[in-house]
């Protein structure tokens, strides 16, 4: 790992904040050790930046978009193109240090980083593409038209458990879109965040890219706070919880600014009477323990048909016995650590309260002790049986528990999916046509995300990924989310020796 961090220039001690190629040195931040979850072993230590420094980065991005939206399009997509280009060759440094910082497989860390590259190769493709419409006018001689012009400062709060891809989703549209961004990434997780901005920092100082596009803030949540009540920043995207979500929104919105929420998920996959049971289980068990059942997207809820339901419990009993569990970066291992103690606390308060409204364990959870274990951040994953009206089937736990309900008719499943507050991913496994479109129609899933034969877990970059209800609403990464980092304008041209004015009214001098 030392080699790693050396190779990506993390220090002993880092810097509280960047902007552009410029590291801060910090008057007054105080100094936080980071620990991995997978042994326990401190990685290295970040300073948090205090309220002047924060504020010295937000001038100095406000600055940088003055000229940095009058760079075309797609000579800013040519930037985001190298950008991608220099992530394939730290692709397996930075993967392996998302997997040791944060705790996922080395698989999904390396994943994760080949999701920054697809992003980059999206944004280059975007950076040709921000369209506008011509519409006629109902004026003589009069031309109408709406274009797309960059925002500003676009402030990006991202969490633990995608310590890098959620960040480049928003960096790299918001940059072919002429916007600069002021990144906070999680205090949990900072190493991943510095190892990225160093690397854009050597494609913007090769293109002489003005100080300020690209900005790193380290912090807690008072760094978070400070972006949500900034007037200075249009645009706030913030990855979490619901809670925190809410307070972001209130912030932003008392101000009239804007928002993108990307907040949790309780998502669920219906087994219907006629599925392919061998391809739900892998959708199930990888949706349920891939990152230790840390994703907004992880499978928390199996809704499945009672005809099939014993059958299915069995395999999914069988299946939990194999999995392996330790060190992510073994790739035997199915399994690694949750992110911390605390989540280890939750996770074994959330079994308790299950095992108070009834919940019975198929697959009986808890802590892990050994000296594999170490870190204390170790868990099994379980499997209980549930009804979906239980107040801690509503939650959202972020740790390996999955409930099993059981349903009669495909309408019964389709309101238990539904049937819990957050709206973010979902997904139906059946061979039944009509039970795959119903689910998929305006009467089916309320999901911003809505699969058939493919699990919750894992999203393409070139959809637009995001949820509804208290999962905020936001959209991100493909489709036409790059709208959303931009202002929309509507210009008329009158190109006529007279002014006629709309809807015929008459205005004579």
């Amino acid at each position: 790992m030392k080699d790693i961090l050396e190779h990506l220039h993390i220090n002993d001690i880092n810097p509280s904040f960047s902007t552009g190629n410029n590291w801060g040195n910090t008057t007054g931040g105080t100094v936080h050790d980071i620990h991995s979850p997978v042994d326990g072993k401190k990685i290295a230590a970040v300073t948090f930046a205090t309220a002047d420094e924060y504020n010295q980065v937000i001038d100095t991005a406000t600055k940088a978009f003055k000229t940095w939206r009058q760079i075309p399009a797609p000579k800013r997509g040519e930037i985001v193109r190298q950008i991608g280009e220099q992530l394939r060759a730290n692709k397996q440094q930075l993967g392996t240090l998302v997997s040791y910082e944060m705790g996922k497989s080395l698989q999904e860390g390396y994943g994760e980083v080949q999701e920054m590259i697809d992003i980059c190769d999206f944004a280059v493709g975007l950076s040709r593409q921000l369209y506008g419409l011509t519409m006629h006018s109902e004026r003589p001689s009069h031309r109408m038209y709406e274009q797309y012009h960059p925002l500003g400062v676009v402030g990006i709060i991202s969490a633990f458990n995608f310590p890098v891809a959620v960040w480049s989703w928003n960096a790299m549209l918001a940059w072919v879109c002429g916007d600069v961004c002021v990144w906070k990434p999680s205090e949990k997780t900072p190493l991943t965040a510095i190892a990225c901005q160093r690397i854009v920092q050597e494609v913007f100082k090769t293109n002489n890219v003005d100080e300020g596009v690209s900005c790193l803030v380290i912090g807690d949540r008072n760094i978070g706070e400070l972006m949500s009540h900034d007037t200075r920043i249009p645009l706030v995207s913030a990855t979490g919880s619901t809670r925190m979500g809410k307070a972001v929104s209130a912030a932003v919105g008392a101000r009239l600014g804007k928002s993108l929420l990307e907040l949790g998920g309780n998502n669920a996959i219906i087994i219907t009477e006629n599925a392919d049971l061998d391809m739900a289980l892998i959708g199930a068990v990888f949706g349920a323990v891939g990152t230790a059942g840390q994703r907004c997207t992880s499978t928390r809820r199996l809704i499945i048909h009672d005809s099939v339901y014993d059958a299915f419990k069995q395999k999914l009993v069988n299946a939990y016995g194999q999995i392996k569990i330790g060190n992510p970066l073994d790739e035997n291992n199915h399994m690694g650590p949750l992110i911390d103690t605390d989540a280890v606390a939750a996770y074994l308060d959330s079994i308790e309260k299950c095992k108070a409204e009834g919940g019975r364990f198929a697959v009986e959870g808890g802590k892990l002790e050994g000296e594999a274990y170490a870190s204390g951040c170790y868990v099994k994953p379980c499997i209980a049986e549930v009804e979906n009206h239980y107040k801690i089937v509503q939650h959202e736990t972020f740790a390996p528990i999955l409930y099993l309900i059981k349903y009669s008719d495909i309408d019964e499943a389709i309101e238990l999916q539904n049937g819990v507050p957050q709206g973010l991913s979902s997904a139906i496994m059946t061979n039944s046509l009509r039970d795959a479109e119903k689910f998929l129609s305006a009467a089916g899933s309320d999901c911003g995300i809505a699969n058939v034969n493919i699990g919750t877990s894992g999203a393409e970059i070139g959809g637009a990924f995001g949820g509804e209800k208290e999962t905020g609403g936001g959209r991100e990464s493909g489709s036409d989310a790059w709208k959303v980092y931009m202002r929309r304008q509507t210009n008329t041209i009158n190109y006529s020796k007279t002014l006629p004015l709309a809807q015929g009214i008459k205005f004579d001098l």
